[in-house]
């Protein structure tokens, strides 16, 4: 059996690549992201031991029974497909509150097993409907009440601290909206990753903002003691850019460029890495050939699929999910060439690579 233009087929990275698009039903998810920056709107749980983020779909022709994953609806025998689950349990640092009387749930998130996140500034200047990322809601849980617009140093030292000690916590992620000085929020990403250390020392640490208008900011970030940074441009086909990105899209992709080479000259190899979305309409081919090319440069490509999340534009429009023979094929032949290239996500120390819940990179062996 094979997919595409011949690919043959791995079972086991075509079952995730199914899991991630169609997800599971599954009603114990006692971890869930349902708005944010980024594109995943699921459940945590680990599958094979392994972090992974899944939609919890009632209409999924997977199910959980005694901890195996299950193909069938019910009506008839179900299939075991060989993959355990277990749910992320809830962290216990989610009960507490800060010194100031912010919920810790409303500062940080446990994504996957053992990752704290946050989204240091909750807002963007991209967010206007005209200039949005049709794929993020990145405001949306701030209307929802569920975070707060900007995380002080302070708060997330606090509850960093917390997780750690608590819940185990072994890596974290800083992202943060595009803010409207020359720095593109990593001003607020420095001070943040510095007060942390402060408090966790030796925590591994990914930043994650848009290239900065001066790429000494890059230099600063790593001074402050961050593991790794993503520079995320989702797609390098312009026009799928301008379709989906239409005000992040106006920063060109040479600049994603210089801002990569940079990263890598002061993080390292394989401590840089951005994400790319299958799905959007970009040519698998050309996805796979951009991505060789940024192996070449040393970034990781965090190959993602692209799921239409609740509250976005491309779900208001009714966008599609890729199809999973699609996403095996991008993941297993990007997979081969990280290999290759003797990189991984887990090398990245801190991330979404590193972490890998939102794509099926580390099945296929990235």
């Amino acid at each position: 059996m094979s997919v595409g233009t011949g690919t043959p087929v791995d079972v086991r990275i075509m079952t995730r690549a199914e899991l991630a698009l169609h997800g599971v039903r599954m009603d114990d998810a006692q971890v869930r992201r349902p708005e944010g920056a980024g594109p995943s709107d699921d459940g945590h749980v680990l599958v094979d031991g392994a972090n992974a983020a899944l939609p919890t779909n009632p209409h999924s022709p997977y199910t959980v029974r005694d901890g195996r994953v299950w193909l069938g609806d019910g009506t008839e025998s179900p299939t075991d497909t060989g993959l355990t689950l277990t749910p992320v349990r809830r962290p216990e640092f989610y009960d507490l509150t800060t010194a100031d009387g912010v919920p810790y749930e409303h500062i940080a998130r446990l994504h996957g097993a053992d990752v704290l996140a946050t989204t240091v500034v909750q807002t963007c200047v991209r967010y206007a409907e005209s200039d949005r990322c049709r794929f993020c809601t990145i405001e949306e849980s701030l209307r929802a009440g569920a975070t707060v617009a900007a995380k002080t140093p302070a708060q997330l030292a606090e509850v960093a601290e917390a997780a750690v000690r608590l819940d185990g916590v072994r890596q974290m992620v800083m992202t943060t909206g595009t803010t409207a000085g020359p720095d593109r929020g990593a001003r607020a990403l420095a001070r943040s990753v510095r007060a942390v250390l402060a408090a966790v020392p030796g925590l591994p640490i990914q930043v994650q903002c848009e290239p900065p208008g001066d790429l000494a900011w890059i230099g600063a970030l790593r001074e402050a003691g961050a593991s790794a940074i993503g520079i995320h441009a989702e797609s390098l086909d312009e026009d799928v850019r301008r379709r989906w990105m239409p005000g992040k899209s106006t920063v060109p992709l040479a600049d994603y460029e210089a801002a990569w080479d940079e990263a890598v000259r002061v993080f390292g190899h394989n401590r840089v890495s951005t994400y790319l979305l299958v799905g959007l309409g970009e040519d698998p081919d050309e996805l796979i050939t951009g991505a060789a090319r940024l192996i070449e440069r040393g970034v990781y490509p965090f190959v993602v699929p692209f799921r239409p999340m609740r509250g976005t534009l491309a779900a208001r429009d009714g966008a599609k999910a890729p199809d999973p023979r699609t996403l095996h094929r991008v993941t297993v032949a990007v997979a081969a060439r990280l290999r290759a290239a003797g990189m991984t996500g887990a090398d990245q120390k801190a991330g979404c690579a590193a972490c890998g819940a939102c794509g099926v990179l580390a099945t296929a062996g990235g």
